[in-house]
């Protein structure tokens, strides 16, 4: 690490469980972040400003005026602009030491499947069931953590999902397939209150920091619920479903 990043990262380097060597981690570090909506635009910002290395940011959709309420990696100027490409131009601006590659389609098939297979650590922000169980599917084929959030109307989740964890249950254990008949929930017809995807998002963050750095306790194994109506959180155990189709059969 030279002077300007012992000085940029100081505040960080001072916690005695984090230090140089948790700095080092982040810096080296490979993220793969898809979706760069209400949830993708803090944790964008939050893995830049703490010294990740190399984020890969992935959105096929273009910033318009209601996003503004909530999505603070785009401003107005950004109107019909990709999210990924606006989103990029705040990570670059905020620290432009961190390499910020933009996919400015929906990844499928093999091409989701190698750009997991490079990275340290997926992040999924989308907003539909489709894209995030074929995240999950092959987040566990290529062994490759996956934090997962989700935000609606006062409520949100958090989950970490962990294939190298022989006890780690996957996003389909706690969501099984058949959920997919139900009615899509999202922001554009159910509502959702501006600060609250911050939260979610910014946990989602932080969780990728202690997963990257090995540092304190994650949630694997577990879902973080959030009421900010009533200000109420509720940590749930969650375990592998016996006859998931994903992580049961997985070697």
């Amino acid at each position: 690490m030279n002077d300007e990043q012992l000085l940029r990262y100081s505040r960080q380097i001072m916690l005695p469980d984090f230090d140089i060597p948790g700095q080092v981690q982040l810096l080296s570090a490979k993220v793969l972040l898809i979706g760069l909506g209400g949830l993708g635009s803090p944790i964008a910002m939050y893995l830049s400003a703490a010294g990740v290395g190399e984020l890969i940011l992935v959105d096929d959709d273009f910033v318009d005026a209601s996003n503004l309420q909530r999505q603070i990696a785009h401003g107005q100027s950004d109107i019909g602009i990709n999210k990924a490409r606006s989103a990029a131009n705040a990570v670059n601006e905020l620290n432009n030491t961190t390499t910020v590659t933009v996919i400015e389609h929906r990844l499928q098939d093999a091409q989701l499947q190698e750009q997991i297979a490079s990275v340290d650590l997926v992040i999924d922000a989308t907003d539909n069931f489709a894209s995030r169980y074929a995240i999950n599917e092959v987040c566990w084929k290529t062994k490759t953590p996956l934090i997962s959030g989700a935000a609606i109307r006062w409520e949100g989740q958090i989950a970490v999902f962990d294939p190298n964890d022989p006890t780690s249950p996957c996003y389909q254990c706690l969501y099984p397939e058949q959920d997919t008949d139900s009615p899509a929930l999202n922001c554009s017809e159910n509502g959702v209150i501006a600060p609250l995807v911050g939260i979610i998002g910014s946990c989602q963050a932080l969780e990728a920091i202690k997963l990257l750095t090995g540092t304190g306790s994650t949630l694997v194994g577990h879902s973080l619920f959030f009421d900010g109506k009533y200000m109420e959180w509720r940590k749930l155990k969650l375990s592998k479903a016996v006859d998931c189709p994903v992580c049961s059969t997985s070697s």
